[in-house]
């Protein structure tokens, strides 16, 4: 049995999440260049092992990161839609391999799916706020039954509101 989303209508909080309040901010950002959740994965596997912790390097400090610290994930846009998300574990000041100062967005390696939603290009990483987030995908409760979807036909079936 398939997990349906209208990817058109505004995702709110769903029962069970109550990993996501109300008064938590979130961020998302898209993940360029990745192909899949699973691709997702692979990426920062090796960016852990090569330089742990797990973190997300972005040049602006996000100014509310006292918020996103209480509970706060990052919601990631893969192919166009957001898919997946991760729990933010602290936000420092780091360095790139450069040596330019930037924020470093540390993060819990665990993936979470979320209802997916489609989403327009936009530039750096955006705000979500706790009400305007998708909710988790229950656990047991895979897309299309569990199906590993080629990332185009995935993409087509959200556009249909069938995934």
């Amino acid at each position: 049995m398939c997990v349906c989303a209208c990817i058109g209508r505004r995702g709110g909080l769903e029962s069970g999440d109550e990993n996501l309040d109300s008064g938590m901010l979130h961020l998302m950002k898209l993940a360029v260049g990745v192909r899949d959740i699973a691709h997702l994965a692979e990426l920062q596997a090796a960016r852990a092992v090569a330089l742990p912790p797990l973190r997300h390097r972005t040049r602006s400090f996000p100014r509310r990161a006292a918020e996103i610290l209480e509970g706060g994930s990052m919601y990631w846009v893969i192919a166009g839609a957001m898919v997946v998300r991760q729990s933010v574990l602290d936000i420092i000041e780091d360095r790139r391999d450069d040596g330019r100062a930037c924020a470093g967005i540390v993060l819990e390696p665990r993936l979470i799916s979320v209802s997916a939603r489609l989403m327009k290009p936009f530039q750096g990483w955006r705000y979500l706020a706790a009400g305007d987030a998708p909710g988790d995908l229950s656990t047991g409760l895979l897309p299309c039954g569990g199906l590993d979807l080629p990332p185009e036909l995935a993409r087509a079936l959200r556009e249909l509101c069938l995934l």
